[in-house]
């Protein structure tokens, strides 16, 4: 017979043992929770009226999500003082995944435009994935005369009191590429008129009071088609599919000039990391759907669907582009 002499068990061991009995219910109610989630409804929050072109994504967006997670995703709108009040709302929110906020650029436009901010971005969100995209405009009447971009700067630094540009309000994106359009063509005199939304500043373009708007594609659209507005440039990454004859200002010869409509979905930054894996995940799988990215593009969209790191990346560069353009035109901050 052999007897076996075991080996003294270390305080060492002990402790090891008993954390791993500790953190094994820890893992499985982490893991249990992940699999139920979501188990209530997720608010998603749009900074912005309802109608506007984020709502108009985020409800196609939560719809999608809905259907692919099995609990309602429900859209609520907290507009007002530039969006700060909606994306202030998403940042204070409970980080559990419960919350999220569908962002436009305005998150990034107000670290430069306002005095004090109720978040800090790379602080209080994380990403969970780029959305979607629609390109600026500039455009002019039909009947201008005016063909290209090229023969604009031509005709306005002919006749600089003749000529000005209509805008959305300031600190949109319309608004800051107007700006830096004049900057780079010199066109210091040429005046800026802002107005409350973009389908005022299109309204004045129409009746002869303004000579160049500056905007988003979707309410341009119908006018660009039907031929009664021609569009100059989009300011997007790439020509817009349906208007291939127009091109972007890069391909004009404006390098860096890129505008556009971003959306993004963000969520509270200590939000559990499995949790917005778990939503990154699902929200890239419904944008790659066929049917997602038409529906998108009816709305003047179309799908980025990167994942959140690269998102942040976006985000981070487009502050410090815009903070650029805003000290540069001397917008005063609010």
């Amino acid at each position: 017979m052999i007897n076996r002499v075991r080996a003294p068990v270390s305080r060492r061991h002990v402790i090891k043992a008993a954390g791993a009995l500790v953190a094994a219910p820890a893992l499985l109610r982490v893991s249990s929770a992940l699999a139920a989630f979501p188990d209530r409804p997720v608010r998603v929050v749009v900074a912005n009226s309802p109608g506007g072109p984020s709502d108009i994504v985020a409800r196609i967006l939560a719809a999608a999500l809905q259907e692919a997670m099995g609990n309602p995703f429900v859209v609520e709108n907290k507009a007002g003082a530039g969006g700060n009040i909606g994306m202030g709302l998403a940042a204070r929110a409970d980080a559990d995944g419960y919350t999220l906020l569908l962002a436009t650029n305005s998150v990034s436009v107000n670290v430069g435009l306002y005095n004090q901010l109720p978040y800090d971005i790379p602080k209080d969100f994380t990403a969970v994935a780029d959305v979607a995209t629609s390109p600026n405009t500039f455009v002019v009447r039909r009947d201008s005369g005016i063909n290209t971009i090229k023969d604009f700067v031509a005709a306005a630094k002919a006749n600089p009191e003749k000529f000005n540009v209509s805008t959305p309000p300031i600190g949109t994106t319309p608004q800051l590429q107007a700006e830096l359009f004049k900057l780079r063509e010199s066109l210091s005199g040429m005046a800026g008129i802002i107005f409350t939304g973009g389908g005022e500043a299109l309204a004045a373009l129409l009746s002869g009071t303004s000579q160049l708007s500056s905007g988003s594609l979707p309410p341009a659209h119908p006018h660009i088609k039907a031929g009664t507005l021609k569009c100059l440039v989009v300011t997007g990454e790439t020509r817009w599919p349906d208007l291939p004859d127009v091109p972007t200002m890069q391909q004009e010869g404006y390098k860096d000039f890129v505008f556009a409509t971003d959306t993004a979905l963000l969520a509270p930054a200590a939000t559990p990391p499995e949790v917005v894996a778990r939503l990154e995940k699902e929200t890239r799988a419904v944008l790659a759907r066929p049917e997602m990215s038409e529906r998108l593009f009816k709305a003047g969209f179309q799908v980025r669907g990167t994942d959140g790191k690269t998102c942040m990346t976006r985000i981070a560069k487009e502050v410090v582009m815009f903070c650029d353009i805003i000290n540069q035109a001397g917008i005063k901050k609010l």
